[in-house]
């Protein structure tokens, strides 16, 4: 199976870099080295029981079934990307994995229409190559490799093409879907939760087919546990897909000016207990602890867990110092930065605290956690 593109967080790790294809940076996944064997050993079997082929000759055979399995996703993917880099939206590169391959995309497309055409490009691509096996297939006499190999080709290319045409996320057709949902009502967040909850629905059908099929004996257990492992991997790419969509939601409520804590600054040496009463009595019990020089220039900032995990009836004797780190590790924000801006920065330099600045001043502290309740509340 071929995964849609998508443009999705750079956490995401490709896997190893290959090469380039057309420009692009190619990445395979220690999990295609699993799906290799997998294809090689089953496809190697089933020659070697149809053809009558030796051994070594069947399963040389399966590896070539696999290697034409590859370049069949990433002739997929290509279409993704190519259409993609047509509309001028940046491709980070195409990763083939144990099932199938995806295309990672600097940025959502900027229409509907553009989303959709980027989206059906690749069951596009995939259907291409199922018609010409077919046409193969009609004019190659039976019982040869290469009969088979053309077969079996047609016969996995026409499937990934419908099945990526069904209508969830995170397969191309729930990305058309979207897409029109996007074009009806104008709110892309809405078409990629519709598309994500139908993308549930798509992945409990599958489980349920498969099992009846096996239950029927029309599904061998290598079939069974495959398309399985595809059912989990489309709850999980759609769950993932509902999730972004609500957090989306919320990024115009980021404003770093308004969710940086302020800043309380107390010399250093002042026992930890002192710098919390002092901040409570100015009405600052929120704020960011901070230490400062006798110059009162800030040189450190106290770790909140370090600090709440000091007991409390010691507090008064463990200095600020001790809970505190230098501000050299520390990431800077700029307060001007708003919504998916500021999403984009932490993601870009992870960390659980940041500086907010205004020009040269720090005037706060952003707490990773102060903003990950904000764009995901508790209880949602």
């Amino acid at each position: 199976m071929a995964d849609s593109g998508r443009p999705r967080p750079a956490e995401r790790r490709p896997g190893y870099p290959v090469g380039r294809v057309l420009g692009f940076p190619l990445y395979l996944n220690p999990s295609t080295l699993i799906f290799a064997a997998l294809v090689t050993l089953t496809y190697g079997a089933f020659v070697a029981r149809t053809l009558e082929f030796p051994a070594a000759t069947s399963y040389a055979v399966g590896f070539m079934f696999v290697i034409c399995l590859l370049a069949s996703v990433l002739l997929h993917e290509l279409g993704h990307a190519l259409t993609a880099r047509h509309f001028k939206i940046g491709v980070r590169g195409i990763t083939l994995e144990l099932l199938g391959g995806y295309t990672e995309m600097e940025r959502d497309a900027p229409t509907a229409r553009i989303d959709l055409l980027v989206a059906l490009a690749g069951p596009a691509v995939s259907l291409a190559l199922g018609m010409l096996s077919v046409a193969t297939v009609l004019v190659l006499p039976g019982g040869t490799v290469v009969y088979q190999l053309a077969f079996q080709l047609a016969l996995s290319n026409l499937l990934v093409a419908a099945f990526n045409s069904l209508p969830g996320l995170p397969l191309d057709g729930g990305r058309a879907l979207r897409a029109a949902v996007w074009a009806l009502t104008g709110d892309r967040h809405r078409g990629t939760e519709i598309a994500g909850w139908t993308g549930r629905a798509v992945a409990v059908l599958t489980a349920a087919t498969v099992l009846l099929l096996y239950v029927a004996q029309l599904f061998s257990l290598f079939g069974l546990v495959f398309m399985l492992l595809i059912a989990v991997t489309l709850w999980q790419g759609a769950s993932q897909a509902i999730r972004v969509a609500r957090i989306s939601r919320r990024l115009p409520l980021v404003d770093l000016a308004q969710l940086a804590r302020p800043l309380f600054a107390v010399p250093a040496g002042t026992p930890l207990a002192e710098a919390q009463r002092r901040a409570a009595e100015a009405g600052r019990g929120d704020a960011a602890l901070a230490v400062a020089d006798s110059a009162g220039r800030l040189v450190a900032l106290v770790h909140r867990e370090a600090a709440d995990a000091v007991p409390v009836e010691r507090r008064a004797w463990v200095s600020i110092d001790t809970v505190a780190r230098g501000l050299d590790g520390v990431s800077r924000l700029p307060s001007s930065l708003r919504g998916e801006e500021v999403v984009r920065a932490v993601q870009e330099h992870p960390g659980a605290e940041y500086l907010v600045t205004s020009g040269d001043d720090v005037i706060g502290v952003l707490h990773v956690a102060d903003l990950a309740l904000l764009l995901e509340p508790k209880g949602r």
